[in-house]
């Protein structure tokens, strides 16, 4: 059993208090981020709803992209993949990436990445998503 000194707090993010962005039609509901104690890494829940195709973006930090429920179909650097539940997708820096959720029932997944992380879409412009910083 470990002992924990009085003035140790242990930093747990209840499901209440996860902050819910949306962007491109789908949610993002953010767990770790420096608000909530994360000194290196960001964690979200994302919930793509059926028939969404989000826009391509190019990311600069790797992402760990782990569905838990539903179907995707994800384009990384041009190649597409039929994503199942279980299934993990390794995004790379500098990767180009693409989410469409083809079917009739919202896709779940869970990703992490470093704080920081930025995307730029096809047009030049950027997005910082607040989930991630």
């Amino acid at each position: 059993m470990t002992i924990y000194p009085e003035a140790a707090t242990m930093p747990v993010v209840r499901s209440s208090e996860a902050v819910t962005h949306e962007i491109h039609g789908a949610r993002f509901v953010s767990y770790a981020t420096p608000r909530t104690g994360s000194k290196e890494l960001c964690a979200w829940r994302g919930e793509i709803p059926a028939g969404t195709k989000a826009p391509a973006h190019t990311v600069n930090r790797e992402e760990i992209f782990h569905l838990l429920e539903g179907e995707l179909l994800i384009t990384l650097d041009g190649c597409t993949e039929h994503i199942a539940p279980g299934d993990t997708v390794i995004i790379n820096p500098g990767a180009t990436l693409r989410v469409e959720n083809p079917t009739d029932r919202t896709a779940v997944s869970w990703v992490t990445t470093s704080i920081g992380l930025e995307a730029a879409l096809a047009d030049g412009s950027r997005i910082t998503p607040p989930w991630a910083n």
